[in-house]
């Protein structure tokens, strides 16, 4: 007799241990939390269902976590038995059945001669015309699986269940029905959002949305040649998160495209209609006719402007594209279901159609951005007219992708060199408020080969010094505005203030003392008279009826007096950090620039000035509302340059669940557009919150490709946030040397801040980590240069932080003193966790000092603004301190957990760490909604009010 033998855990061993390593190299990108639910019902945990159902739309994954979970399952020593339906597949009426059962032919032979010959006869191909009935071959097919199952796990694999014939899946279906209990799991996937009629009951469906922007950047630059620049950001754009699309839309692509998608190659869009050829190829001409302007439009067109370039007025025109599920009427806008649909109902059509659609478009459009793209996408040669039109239009589109790509398209049509140029510039400027390296790179290498024009070249300098230093290069990008600058006589002053203000930024961020000192001379360069001609060769007057696009420096015009005394504010800051502690001159009536991203970007300049003063949470709400604007017209290249201050502003005044949102959103933004340094900057945030919040991560802390791109020695700004964020995560661990040696690297041995602004920051974090590990006097430098370079007008921050340190470190006839000052000022209590760290430090001075109902009432209110805060280590911290200072002891959590169910005690653990309730959910299966409902029920049962008192029960557990 023979059998399938399963894998045996002694003898797969080494197997399994390999397939997972292989299956983790290959695990499909952005799909962690799909990947958990399938492996869930693959290895049968509890709870978990015995059929799981993938839905989603073509190329968006669902054969590739199959596949995944085929090659665990199999590693792991379970059978897999694998079909795949296709619906142009007639050859046989149990094609499906076939595929399915080939691993088990031998068991087919040794099963009890009824079944064995029913199962025999329907794979045989003699059957096609006659053979057993369906009914048969459900009983067998399940006496089968049962013999299977008999001898270990089995995993039933079916792909494109939408396609598979019916009787086939009926009898798979009723199999696992009456297989419950057994050791037989089911995967599915199935085309579309709606699940086929008749699985099993307690099926489970499983919807595959799009990837994320970041994964499906991550996946494009897996790709072989993958593109750069502006085809990047394309592709990522069109392709719309869907995997298929992302491959496609990324091969065949000409050198050009894969270098940075220059403007003088022609678009290109591949070929990519094998997936929906058949589609296409059935609908009638008109239909056809009308998916290709549909496809040459841009997003968002309405329908009434594509009826008119059809010239015609029946909507039945796109109802044979509806019904073939190409596109969906939604309101009076035509959306495609797919990208890919839309790009093979595009490329398949000759180039003299394309032509036609875009002409008979441009007629058709009202909006001017719209009616120029298609007149560019039309245009055979250069067109100064055409050039016109998209340079006139292009700052009327409502992200700075689309405005660079019609200024790159602008200047490629220009015929004359010098409004080529010109326009060129302005591309520049508006890709580094993109905030891509590649494009900026691209368009500046173009450039310079084509003028030598002094404001020109001031202005690409600033584009180019901009996304150099958001990579992580400020030596080169100071240098090169240093270089810009020997024109700043011949330019208007807005450019050189703006340059300068771009030279300010780079300072901040490398900590160099040079950087500081090149900047005062760059600013006397600045202020220099303005000689340059009333009307430069870098905007041509424009005509009383023609809109004028918003000036291209990189900080916007940085023009009149309020403004000016705005930038002279930031570049103090940055040249004098500690005399900078008065808030800068805000945008009022009289000193609002222009509307538009010269706004937002001449705001965030102030916003950066007042962070470096300790007075960004003064007009943090205005900060907020740049940030978030920002963030609306896709800048990331000036958003950048502040983002880091606005989720430290936010942190510092208690914020935490916004400044986590904004991490996440901004680390997704500078992954997508590859920019390191701020990728690291925002690593290092994101440890340190986590650190207060006492949710601190296993190691590795850190992405080390990212950090190897990062020269921390002309990066001082993130040096200085990577060893504060290590230094407190290695703290609320309790390693509290290795908390300490972190932080003491902020200072050097004589004192002197390794950043001018963010080391003064932590002075009070390394006094707690000097007292804790008995090295106050190694501190004292530091502590004594920072007094003295603060002098008498130090910000209320800075006070507070000083006085703290000294508490510390000061004799204990002189500590409480030093305490009383640092509290005194109520208006520290912008900065809650560090007036509360204080009130810690003080109810443990005051404890040791035997005065423990004064250090009651510290801790109390410690552990309260911990509480309202999320910072679970200073809770801890607090509620300890509570406990040795003799205050009521938390209940005991002995039995109390053995009361609750399963689940109830899981989202008590999870919570007990931290995590919230949606982070909560995602782990579970569960909605937010009823983690929350489910900790409303277990707090009265566990005797406590408060989710923060969760972690002090199950410590004392």
């Amino acid at each position: 007799m023979c059998m399938t033998v399963h894998p045996s855990r002694s003898t797969a061993g080494q197997e399994a241990a390999h397939g997972y390593c292989r299956t983790a190299e290959l695990r499909p990108l952005g799909r962690d939390g799909e990947i958990e639910r399938i492996l869930r019902c693959v290895t049968r945990q509890p709870g978990s269902p015995q059929a799981l159902l993938l839905l989603g739309e073509e190329g968006i994954g669902r054969t590739t976590l199959l596949r995944h979970a085929r090659e665990v399952a199999t590693g792991d020593g379970t059978l897999v038995l694998s079909a795949q339906g296709w619906a142009a597949d007639h050859r046989h009426a149990h094609a499906c059945l076939q595929q399915l059962l080939v691993p088990v032919l031998d068991d087919v032979a040794d099963l009890p001669a009824p079944h064995g010959r029913v199962l025999s006869a329907a794979l045989s191909p003699a059957s096609q015309d006659g053979g057993p009935d369906d009914e048969q071959v459900q009983t067998a097919l399940l006496a089968l699986l049962a013999r299977l199952a008999a001898s270990g796990p089995v995993l039933v694999c079916v792909d494109d269940i939408h396609a598979c014939d019916r009787a086939f899946l009926d009898g798979l279906c009723a199999g696992i029905r009456l297989l419950a209990g057994r050791p037989v799991r089911l995967l599915l996937t199935a085309r579309g959002e709606t699940p086929p009629p008749d699985l099993p009951p307690g099926t489970e469906d499983l919807h595959l949305r799009p990837l994320s922007a970041l994964s499906a950047a991550a996946l494009l630059d897996r790709q072989p040649a993958p593109p750069a620049g502006r085809r990047r950001l394309e592709i990522l754009e069109e392709a719309e998160g869907n995997p298929l699309a992302l491959v496609e839309l990324s091969r065949g692509l000409p050198a050009a495209s894969r270098a940075g998608g220059g403007a003088d190659a022609p678009v290109w869009r591949p070929l990519t209609g094998h997936a929906f050829a058949a589609r296409l190829d059935a609908l009638p001409p008109e239909t056809a006719r009308a998916l290709l302007y549909a496809a040459a439009a841009q997003p968002g067109e309405s329908v009434a402007s594509l009826m008119a370039a059809l010239d015609t007025g029946d909507l039945a025109v796109w109802a044979p594209a509806e019904a073939a599920g190409l596109v969906s009427l939604v309101e009076d806008r035509l959306v495609f279901r797919h990208p890919l649909a839309r790009s093979a109902a595009f490329s398949r059509h000759p180039a003299g159609e394309r032509q036609q659609a875009h002409l008979d478009l441009a007629a058709a459009v009202a909006r001017p951005e719209g009616r120029a793209h298609h007149l560019a996408a039309a245009a055979l040669c250069t067109s100064e007219s055409v050039a016109a039109a998209l340079e006139d239009s292009a700052w009327r589109h409502g992200d700075t992708a689309s405005t660079a790509r019609a200024l790159e398209q602008a200047a490629r049509l220009s015929p004359q060199r010098r409004e080529r140029a010109r326009r060129l510039a302005e591309a520049l400027v508006a890709a580094q408020a993109v905030g891509d390296p590649g494009w900026v790179k691209d368009l500046h290498g173009r450039f310079v080969q084509s003028s030598k024009d002094p404001e020109l070249v001031c202005v690409a300098a600033g584009a180019l010094a901009s996304v150099l230093s958001l990579e992580s290069s400020q030596r080169e990008a100071f240098a090169l505005l240093v270089d810009a600058s020997e024109h700043f006589a011949l330019v208007g002053r807005p450019v050189a203030l703006a340059l300068t203000a771009v030279a300010a930024g780079i300072a901040v961020q490398s900590g160099l003392p040079e950087h500081r000192t090149g900047l005062s001379m760059l600013l006397d360069r600045a202020r220099q008279p303005d000689q340059v001609r009333e009307t430069t060769p870098f905007r041509e007057p424009h005509r009383a009826d023609r809109p004028r696009p918003p000036a291209t420096e990189p900080c916007g015009r940085l023009d009149g007096p309020a403004v000016r005394q705005a930038l002279d504010a930031l570049v103090a800051a940055v040249v004098r950090p500690h005399a900078a502690t008065r808030s800068p001159v805000g945008l009022g009536p009289k000193g609002t620039p222009p509307d538009g991203l010269s706004a937002l970007a001449c705001r965030a300049a102030l916003h950066s000035a007042a962070y470096l003063g300790d007075e960004a949470d003064v007009g943090l709400g205005q900060f907020r509302e740049t940030d978030a604007r920002l963030g609306a017209v896709r800048a990331f290249g000036v958003r950048g340059w502040t983002v880091s201050a606005l989720v430290d502003t936010l942190v510092g005044i208690g914020w935490f669940a916004e400044a986590e949102a904004l991490i996440r959103e901004a680390t997704a933004e500078a992954t997508v557009l590859r920019l390191p340094r701020l990728q690291a900057d925002l690593q290092a945030q994101d440890l340190a919150l986590r650190a207060l919040r006492g949710t601190v991560p296993p190691e590795p802390w850190f992405t080390s490709s990212i950090w190897r791109a990062v020269c921390l020695d002309e990066n001082r700004a993130t040096h200085a946030r990577l060893l504060r964020a290590r230094g407190l995560a290695s703290i609320a661990l309790g390693h509290w040397d290795t908390g300490w040696r972190h932080l003491r690297e902020l200072f050097t041995d004589d004192g002197s801040p390794l950043h001018p602004v963010l080391s003064p920051r932590s002075i009070a974090e390394l006094a707690v980590a000097a007292q804790r590990t008995g090295r106050t006097d190694e501190i004292v430098p530091a502590l004594t240069r920072l007094r003295t370079e603060q002098g008498d007008r130090t910000s209320t921050r800075m006070t507070l932080l000083l006085h703290h340190a000294t508490a510390l470190v000061e004799p204990d006839e002189n500590a409480e003193r030093h305490f009383h000052l640092a509290l005194v000022n109520h208006e520290a209590e912008r900065w809650p966790w560090e007036r509360a760290h204080v009130r810690l430090n003080y109810g443990i001075w005051l404890r040791r000092s035997r005065r423990t109902r004064e250090a009651r009432q510290q801790l109390t209110t410690v552990l309260e603004t911990a509480e309202r805060l999320g910072a679970g280590a200073l809770a801890t911290a607090a509620a300890r301190e509570l406990r040795a200072s003799g205050a009521a002891p938390t209940p005991d959590a002995s039995g109390m957990l053995e009361q609750l169910t399963g689940q109830q005690r899981q989202i008590v653990q999870l919570a007990a760490r931290g995590l919230s309730n949606r982070e909560i959910g995602e782990q579970l299966f569960l909605s937010p909604r009823t983690v929350g409902s489910h900790l409303y029920n277990v707090y009265p049962k566990l005797g406590v009010s408060r989710r923060q008192q969760l972690r002090d029960l199950l410590e004392d557990r």
